[in-house]
């Protein structure tokens, strides 16, 4: 049975999109420009619309929409590790953020997407631009052959293998968090962490906090944060991007864009309990003008 979608963003009904190229370039035609239909329009409409309508776009006027006005830059990402390759060296932030949320069909869909648009393959880049531990785990992710389901017999060991390789050990095997992490399911590694608090009176995030350090670190708690709750993560990952005194707002975009049609009703959930706050109302706070509008488009509604 087919899961359904919990994204705030769902295909229009009864698309069409010559005529919603139409709709965008008289709202951009002349002097000024109606940022509130380019908004309304693009809001409502599924990536793979936007996608329909970017290419009409470009056949009609001869002009690339998503170069046109910045305000329609959330078109881009139907590509979702283009920024990887964006300016000098490489984005770790979003090899975690990706790597460690994406399902096994996803990242191979990653790694397709990705050839066809660089013509380049993803894992050598990605070795390329990395190193050490933190390099070997983003291997493994890549290979997206994580085991399904649960192995009854391994959570024990598993849990023990953990325990023996940082809390237990002077200095920290790093290998083995590496490997058992980036090869159990979800499912499986909920049952090993819940072993391993038993066993030691830790969470892992914890002992991952204090046995690792780095962009390693950072992959490890990502991967341990995802087995648990992919949308809590992504909740905890959009609060960080606009608490303090700068907001960060690529990840910002990238998250709300990433998942508005995917989960971001679950994420507003998670936000709304671990924060006190809801996601709407952090992001009237935080951003402003059209950016505003657009977030606030996409996030659906309030759960205050």
């Amino acid at each position: 049975m087919l899961q359904a979608s919990r994204g705030t963003v769902k295909a229009g009904t009864n698309f069409n999109a010559g005529a919603d190229a139409e709709v965008l370039h008289k709202a951009m035609k002349g002097l000024g420009t109606d940022e509130d239909a380019i908004l309304q329009l693009l809001t409502a409409r599924s990536n793979a619309q936007r996608q329909g309508i970017k290419d009409t776009y470009k056949t009609l006027f001869g002009k690339v929409l998503c170069e046109i006005k910045t305000t329609l830059t959330y078109c881009r990402w139907s590509i979702p590790m283009y920024t990887v390759r964006a300016g000098a060296g490489t984005d770790e932030k979003v090899l975690v953020e990706i790597l460690a949320s994406r399902t096994p069909q996803q990242v191979k869909d990653i790694i397709a997407a990705y050839r066809q648009e660089y013509d380049d393959d993803l894992e050598e880049d990605v070795c390329g631009d990395t190193s050490g531990h933190f390099k070997r785990l983003l291997v493994i992710l890549l290979q997206a052959n994580r085991q399904t389901g649960i192995q009854e017999g391994n959570i024990e060991s598993d849990a023990q293998a953990l325990f023996k390789a940082g809390e237990q050990k002077y200095g920290t095997d790093e290998q083995s968090f590496v490997t058992i992490l980036g090869n159990r399911s979800a499912e499986h590694l909920r049952k090993v962490f819940d072993a391993y608090m038993k066993m030691t009176g830790y969470e892992m995030e914890e002992s991952i906090q204090r046995e690792t350090s780095g962009n390693l670190s950072a992959l490890l708690l990502a991967v341990v944060k995802c087995a648990r709750s992919v949308p809590a993560y992504f909740a905890e990952t959009l609060y960080y991007a606009m608490k303090g005194a700068g907001t960060d707002d690529d990840t910002l975009i990238r998250v709300m864009v990433s998942r508005s049609e995917v989960d971001l009703l679950d994420i507003r959930s998670h936000f709304r309990r671990l924060f006190a706050c809801s996601l709407h109302s952090m992001i009237r706070g935080d951003t402003g003008g059209d950016y505003r509008k657009a977030l606030l488009l996409l996030c659906g509604g309030d759960d205050a």
